[in-house]
């Protein structure tokens, strides 16, 4: 009888110790994997961010062909010996953007003096159109912040960015200049020499004889180029600005009734 109960006391340890392995292995299979989990969080490499609404903005902006085309931009024919310039603008108009056309362009290109607005089509072309937005002329892009076209009338056409046109130098501009108003005949000539004058001032001589009483009161000294532009100065710090119209000829700004031009003799 003690032997039995003996034996009943055994198997019921025995059987307590096999719960209580069972129950340690599963709380050690429990809390091992939530280990293994969080180191393996641990080692995982992180997702890159994701993009700023601001960056984002931006690249779009940067590839949008209208926001691209806002600014300034040089229009001339294939040779570059007739110059004006456009400033495309991000105002809505009807049927486009607004279009500025500096004042001496129909001088240069009478097709320009119709034009007032502008816009691209889903092809990727740039069109100027007349207040109606009928498309004077079509162009086509070449390269980044180039375009071309092309009309019977006046040949072919070339739009770049202002920033990308190469500026004159001292050397391209010295000379003999004449001066003329409106489509008056010269009658005075200015040397402008490619030697100082002082500091960054270069000399300037008005020949004899010159019969331009506007010249004769400014008595202009010296000039130089400034960002493309020509300015001519005299001692009494007087100055005059000129705006490139072609290879041959500049005319003063702000602009008057009557022109102001310095012209190739």
């Amino acid at each position: 009888m003690l032997a039995s109960a003996w034996c009943d006391k055994s198997l019921g340890v025995l059987h307590m110790s096999r719960n209580a392995v069972i129950v340690m292995a599963i709380a050690a299979s429990l809390f091992g994997g939530a280990a293994v989990a969080q180191d393996s969080s641990k080692d995982a490499p992180s997702a890159p961010p994701s993009p700023s609404v601001p960056d984002a903005a931006a690249k779009g902006a940067a590839n949008d062909p209208v926001h691209a085309m806002i600014g300034a931009w040089e229009f001339s024919n294939a040779d570059h010996d007739k110059i004006c310039h456009f400033t495309f603008r991000g105002d809505a108009v009807p049927n486009g953007y607004k279009l500025d056309v500096d004042k001496n362009c129909p001088n240069l290109f009478p097709s320009t003096k119709n034009m007032a607005a502008w816009s691209v089509d889903n092809f990727g072309s740039l069109r100027l159109l007349d207040a109606s937005g009928n498309s004077v002329v079509d162009l086509s892009e070449v390269e980044s912040g180039m375009y071309d076209g092309f009309t019977p009338e006046e040949g072919r056409y070339v739009l770049q960015a202002a920033g990308s046109t190469p500026q004159l130098s001292a050397g391209d501009v010295a000379g003999d200049w004449a001066v003329a108003h409106g489509q008056g005949k010269p009658n005075c000539i200015l040397t402008l020499a490619n030697s100082p004058l002082s500091g960054n001032v270069l000399a300037l001589k008005v020949k004899p004889g010159c019969g331009d009483s506007a010249i004769t009161r400014f008595s202009p000294t010296g000039w130089r180029m400034d960002e493309g532009e020509l300015m001519l100065m005299s001692p009494n710090g007087q100055t005059w600005q000129f705006e490139q119209n072609d290879d041959s000829s500049w005319q003063r700004v702000p602009e008057s009734s009557i022109p102001v031009l310095l012209v190739r003799p």
